[in-house]
């Protein structure tokens, strides 16, 4: 007779280590893998970390000049009295008030600015003729500092918003004019005979080819405006009197209150700040094709 084949006898522990196995294996799979950031995020984030680090640096340092006695807290107070007034200047209505006016010149300033440079700096650089025939004016005028302009602006406006706009407009013109001027230029002269070749009309190179070319040179030119023309915004408040963050800087100073006046430049430069952050992003978006903005962080 054939034996018995033998049953294998398991021990009571197997099956519970199989079970143990089996939610060891599921609660892996369940954690997520960790994170691999980019190149480029590892970049942005030691940036941003350099940069905090560098504002920090700044506040203590400036913390610790009038506190040790190196400069006259009098006239260069500690940086949490200046921060303590901030805030409590923007808890203030017409502290908004007076940041609106400033962004309200600026504005217009930067928009009458850029159409007329574009219009101009188009017309001149598709035009030969007209390129030599205003190369001296133009190097004539764009050396002038636009503060030297201010009498005649109070003379032909007053002290009224028209005189910050003379202002404005001019310094913000040239960024914009020469570089819209170079960009122009700058049309690939292959490509120029080529779209003649095929007997495109000089309205539709214009858009397909001198546009696309000139696109760079024109957020470029818009970018450096916006700086200048914020600049020249509260400079204009603080020489011709215009409602601005520029007139309060000077009442404060006439004053002697000195933590407002500092308040109020901290503002300022965070304004700039802002615009400059804001139409680097306008510039990325709106040249994502172009090979000069591939790769650049905005930070």
């Amino acid at each position: 007779m054939p034996r018995p084949e033998a049953s294998v006898v398991l021990p009571p522990s197997f099956s519970f280590i199989r079970i143990v196995d089996r939610i060891h294996m599921a609660t892996a799979a369940a954690v997520p893998a960790p994170v691999r950031r980019s190149p480029r995020q590892l970049r942005t984030l030691r940036k941003l970390a350099l940069g905090v680090a560098g504002i920090l640096g700044f506040l203590v340092t400036w913390q610790l000049l009038p506190t040790l006695g190196l400069v006259d807290p009098r006239y260069f107070p500690t940086a949490t009295e200046t921060l303590a007034q901030l805030g409590q200047e923007m808890r203030d209505l017409e502290f908004w008030r007076n940041v609106g006016r400033t962004l309200t010149a600026w504005g217009i300033g930067l928009v009458i600015a850029t159409v007329l440079a574009t219009v101009l700096g188009t017309v001149i650089g598709l035009v030969p003729f007209l390129r030599r025939a205003t190369h001296t004016t133009v190097e004539f005028l764009r050396p002038i500092p636009s503060v030297a302009l201010i009498p005649l602006a109070v003379l032909l406006y007053g002290y009224q918003l028209q005189a910050a706009l003379i202002i404005i407009v001019f310094a913000s013109f040239w960024q914009v004019f020469i570089q819209v001027l170079y960009g122009v230029a700058d049309v690939d002269a292959v490509a120029r005979d080529t779209a003649r070749s095929f007997g495109l009309s000089r309205g539709s190179r214009i858009v397909n080819l001198v546009l696309p070319t000139a696109l760079p040179y024109l957020m470029t030119g818009l970018r450096l405006a916006a700086a200048v023309a914020l600049i020249l915004a509260i400079t204009a408040e603080m020489f011709i009197g215009n409602p601005g963050l520029g007139r309060e800087i000077v009442f404060a100073q006439s004053a002697g209150n000195w933590p407002v006046v500092y308040a109020l430049v901290i503002v300022t430069g965070l304004l700039g700040l802002l615009i400059n952050l804001v139409f680097r992003a306008i510039e990325r978006r709106s040249l994502a094709w172009h090979q000069s903005v591939r790769g650049e962080e905005v930070l």
